[in-house]
């Protein structure tokens, strides 16, 4: 009898002429049906779950979109990405894809269905660190985000006061409710966390969005979980900002790892894409390395802010005509 093989699709970006999604192909079952309890045994099961894979290396992929198919290969640890053009002009919206897994006579062994977002015409985009900007992770002290991970859930993890109240707002930043700004979740926890973070993400109202993840673990790898190098991350920002190279962009993250480095990195080769670069201050003794990386990225004209609460990042937005001046309703 042959092993079960699965598709798992997560959502991708782009516009006509440069659309991209991302995946992985696996031996078994490719989603771990999440439940969300109190027990801490239930909670430390689950999330251990979610390292247990087994990649598909090297199958063939197919693509459909559009009535159109596009072929692609696996990478060694089952993850794929197609990037192509369509071949007609694609709305803004979102917008279903089906990707086969082939066996070597070209025959369906598994299906996957995810989206593609196409951003509407908006004068702002958010770019935003998950762990620690927006959910209390712990991200620099091993023992202690293995400690959240493992005994809460994803709707029990703790996201920052205010931060999804103030997410609502710069999503609907100078445009409408039906033409959101769009946001980009980019973070250097892996792919195994997907569905775990997307659900923590929906239960807290934050704004619907692109997640671009790390490198899927294997569960040997379990105990180094959110320390892969963040050279990935930058290059998945940027990687973003090349895709809209018309669009402003505003960065979060905050201050427990290298995210001022990277953003000043960026900012130093897209000056003119970035209007404001906002971080969090979870790690008080790097407040003045933080500042003088943030005073560097004030000399190109871009605003930025040090803040340790959501509604000091608030104020300074209504301040620099980022949002509005009254309360999101």
């Amino acid at each position: 009898m042959r092993e079960a093989v699965s598709v798992k699709v997560y959502h991708g970006y782009g516009h006509t002429q440069n659309l991209v999604v991302f995946g992985h192909v696996f031996k078994g079952r490719a989603k771990i049906n999440q439940r969300f309890s109190n027990n801490l045994l239930i909670n430390a099961c689950n999330l251990v779950k979610l390292f247990m894979v087994k990649p598909f290396a090297f199958t063939n992929i197919k693509l459909h979109f559009f009535g159109k198919t596009f072929l692609n290969k696996t990478e060694a640890d089952g993850f794929f990405k197609f990037e192509w053009q369509a071949n007609e002009k694609v709305a803004a919206g979102w917008h279903e894809v089906k990707i086969d897994a082939l066996n070597e006579a070209g025959d369906v062994m598994a299906e996957g269905f995810g989206k593609i977002y196409v951003p509407h015409i908006t004068q702002y985009a958010f770019i935003s660190d998950i762990d620690d900007t927006v959910v209390n992770s712990y991200s620099a002290t091993l023992w202690r985000r293995l400690k959240v991970l493992l005994t809460k859930n994803p709707r029990t993890r703790t996201v920052f006061s205010s931060t999804a109240n103030y997410y609502q707002q710069l999503a609907v930043s100078h445009t409408t409710l039906n033409q959101p700004n769009p946001f980009f979740y980019v973070s250097s926890s892996e792919w195994n966390l997907y569905d775990y973070l997307t659900e923590a993400f929906k239960f807290n109202q934050l704004p619907d969005g692109i997640f671009l993840l790390n490198t899927i673990k294997r569960l040997k790898d379990f105990f180094k979980t959110g320390k892969t190098g963040h050279q990935g991350k930058l290059l998945r920002v940027m990687r973003v900002l090349d895709t809209f190279p018309e669009q402003k962009f505003v960065f979060f993250g905050d201050n427990s790892q290298q995210d001022p480095q990277i953003y000043e990195t960026i900012v130093q080769r897209y000056p003119k894409n970035i209007m404001a670069v906002y971080i969090r201050n979870v790690r008080l003794s790097k407040a003045e390395s933080t500042l003088e990386l943030l005073d560097k990225i004030e000399t190109l004209g871009i605003s930025t802010c040090l803040f340790t609460k959501s509604e000091e990042a608030m104020a300074h937005s209504k301040k620099i005509g980022l949002i509005a001046g009254e309360d999101f309703a």
